[in-house]
């Protein structure tokens, strides 16, 4: 006679269990997205991977190039932001068009991850852009005095924050900031695409970077920072469009990037005249390798102008360099202060430039008439070696300061091949000390203090820098799991 109840009971746990699992299954379908139709995971390298994710769809995106999800993208954020202490959080953006005004990246252990046919547009509509501080060691903003728009991506204070994707595209869209540059009308200075601050363990990876309205990638006051395989775009007309830009930061490193712009593609920063001296963070352990460039009105790598906290230890190398103004440029002048020091040169290669080497101790932009005009920059110890360019108009324009020379400049195994139209004069060098050899065409005098011809082989350093280390792992997501898999496969980025 009990055995009916028995059974009753037990349809009603199995009842029970079915919801459950129905319910379970719908959240993490909702935590996962529903949009990626017939892929069922994907794998992406990163330094650490994620136990839990949540689609941009999720949060009322909609990816049809007119809907504005600024709000959806500061939602998904905010609800991931629950699982920084429980294995960090992954925000998937699906293949579309998802319009965006400025977002700020709240939590640390996060990874904003783009579709390969995923395309961020920047909102052209300045009142999607919140109006924020100067910085600290600039004390303006650098197109006008007053403060300047957050940038697209934007985050500070944060701790292992990766943007990737799998090559997917950020386009700032930034005709219109660059008409009202050009004619005057800014009131604040231009966004950046991507700026963090006093953040570490930062990597920006494997993404198409079009169109900024300023500079593309901008790193300050961070430290660990990797940035490898971006290919930034921007017309080579339109200034201040600068690729990759590391700011006052400390163990940095850019692989395998390809840049068009219209200013320089790696412009190496620590501050402006008084503010930067007063604010004293220097970059420092920068690693530059594999970048190709073109850049008709600007340098490969510029370091500087502002660089009045200071810059150290930088090391460049496999540097292709097409239709560019200048190589690796430094960038200074009185009222600066600080220092450029230790920068290590080798494997370059050159095509079509203005000048081959560059250096400016007469760059006289400053934020403002209280800075010092007696701090003066130290320029000292500055290496190239293994060098090959051609279709070169000049090779050299090497300018330091008068009673301020730029010392210890040394270029060892150097071959620029002259233009038909070249400068008569190949170099031009004043208020500098330094040696060579192996250098084709012969260099100034200025530059013949390392004794006789074999002499001189210019320094790079043997040991890597820590952040050559890193390793990586390859990470892999699946929909329909909370928990993301990961594999144990680890390789060096």
């Amino acid at each position: 006679m009990e055995l009916p109840t028995i059974l009753t009971s037990s349809q009603t746990i199995i009842h029970t269990v079915l919801i459950l699992a129905v319910t379970i299954s719908l959240r993490l379908n909702a935590v996962w997205g529903r949009h990626l139709h017939h892929t069922d995971y994907f794998d992406y390298c990163a330094v650490n991977c994620r136990a839990h994710g949540a689609s941009l769809t999720d949060f009322g995106g909609v990816g049809d190039g007119t809907t504005l999800n600024t709000r959806a993208f500061q939602a998904a954020i905010g609800y991931l932001s629950q699982f920084e202490p429980y294995g960090g959080s992954m925000l998937f953006v699906p293949p579309g068009n998802w319009l965006t005004g400025s977002f700020n990246i709240t939590t640390s252990h996060f990874t904003l991850y783009l579709h390969k046919d995923a395309v961020l547009l920047a909102s052209q509509d300045e009142n999607e852009y919140a109006v924020i501080k100067p910085l600290p060691s600039y004390g303006r903003g650098r197109d006008t005095e007053g403060g300047r728009y957050s940038s697209l991506i934007f985050g500070t204070n944060l701790t292992d924050v990766i943007i990737t994707g799998n090559n997917g595209t950020i386009d700032g869209q930034g005709e219109p900031w660059w008409d009202k540059f050009h004619k005057g009308e800014l009131l604040y200075t231009r966004p950046y695409l991507i700026e963090i601050m006093f953040s570490e363990d930062i990597q920006i990876l494997n993404l198409t970077l079009v169109n900024s309205p300023s500079w593309h990638v901008h790193p300050v006051y961070c430290s660990n920072v990797i940035v490898q395989w971006l290919t930034i775009l921007a017309p080579v007309s339109v200034p201040n469009t600068d690729g990759i830009n590391p700011d006052s930061c400390t163990n940095t490193r850019i692989d395998d990037c390809y840049i068009v712009s219209g200013d320089d593609c790696i412009a190496v920063k620590s501050g402006w005249d008084e503010y930067g001296i007063s604010f004293a963070m220097p970059t420092k352990h920068l690693s530059i390798r594999r970048l190709t460039c073109v850049s008709p009105s600007s340098a490969v790598i510029a370091l500087g102008s502002e660089m009045s906290g200071g810059i150290e230890d930088v090391r460049a190398e496999d540097i292709t360099a097409v239709n560019s103004e200048s190589g690796v440029r430094i960038k200074t002048s009185r009222g600066r202060g600080g220092y450029v020091r230790d920068v290590y040169v080798r494997r370059v290669t050159m095509r079509t430039m203005k000048w081959a080497f560059w250096m400016t101790g007469n760059y006289g932009s400053h934020p403002d008439d209280k800075y010092d005009p007696n701090a003066l920059p130290e320029i000292k110890n500055i290496n190239f070696r293994d060098v090959v360019a051609e279709n070169v108009t000049m090779a050299a324009r090497l300018e330091g300061i008068a009673g301020d020379p730029f010392t210890g400049i040394c270029l060892s195994n150097v071959t620029v091949g002259m233009a038909k139209k070249a400068k008569k004069v190949f170099w031009n060098c004043t208020d500098i000390e330094g040696v060579s050899s192996g250098v084709v065409p012969r260099p100034c005098s200025e530059l013949e203090g390392g004794g006789t011809e074999g002499d001189v082989v210019c320094d790079f350093p043997v040991e890597g820098l820590p952040i050559d280390s890193v390793e990586a792992q390859t990470c892999s997501y699946r929909r329909k799991y909370l928990e993301g898999e990961r594999t144990v496969n680890k390789h060096l980025l």
